[in-house]
């Protein structure tokens, strides 16, 4: 499958890295390629730039964000929360269209410093705002309620027996995402029914950083026991 991976920091990379590994054709999408590709130092966890991820990473390709999108059969939202609409606007509603769009996103407001708080809650999710503002997208949200690592990688947290969340409005979307989890290691997923129960899933956030914090590690998932 061709996937458009909307996003360079250590989510999108992560969820590129593992798609391209079992088989997929991947591209990641950026604002400004030129820029990101001048980029020459590691991030503030260490994590290399660009243009050294890419020189490992020799069968994923970086495009402008509607180049990617518009040769993409699924499309992964992996940019930053509070810029998702915009980014998502600036790769084209065209190139979105009748295409799963699988939003990992969190709007995360961090204006207030640490930890960060939510900017959508209660009555509405970043999710439903993408859905609403490109309603020919399928939109399916997943993933978010853990770290990147995680997401990839369920076994490394007790074997994999823990849980993952996804909602969306399309049937056959839910189905090519749960099939995409599936392949990454997950076996305990619940669908949570339509895209309005993407503000639950989001404001989980809030006790998971908690929790890393408490725990000291972001190496941990919720598992709904029954």
């Amino acid at each position: 499958m061709r996937v458009a991976v909307l996003g360079t920091g250590v989510v999108g990379k992560t969820i590129a890295d593992r798609l391209a590994g079992l088989g997929h054709e991947v591209i990641v999408g950026t604002r400004d390629p030129e820029a990101t590709l001048m980029v020459e130092e590691t991030d503030r966890m260490g994590n290399p730039p660009m243009k050294r991820w890419l020189e490992e990473h020799p069968a994923i390709q970086l495009r402008t964000l509607p180049d990617a999108a518009a040769g993409a059969e699924m499309i992964v939202n992996a940019t930053n929360g509070a810029g998702s609409v915009e980014a998502l606007r600036s790769a084209g509603a065209s190139n979105l269209a009748g295409k799963v769009l699988m939003d990992i996103a969190n709007p995360l407001d961090f204006s207030r410093g640490m930890p960060p708080s939510l900017s959508v809650v209660n009555t509405d999710s970043l999710a439903e705002q993408i859905q609403r503002e490109f309603p020919t997208a399928l939109v399916v949200k997943t993933l978010n309620t853990t770290n990147a690592s995680v997401m990839v990688q369920p076994e490394t947290v007790h074997g994999g027996d823990h849980t993952m969340f996804l909602c969306g409005d399309d049937v056959g979307a839910k189905a090519t995402v749960r099939t995409v989890l599936e392949s990454f290691g997950w076996t305990d997923i619940i669908d949570l029914a339509d895209i309005t129960a993407a503000r639950g899933s989001e404001m989980i956030l809030p006790i998971w950083l908690r929790l890393m914090g408490a725990l000291n590690t972001a190496a941990f998932n919720f598992n709904v026991v029954r």
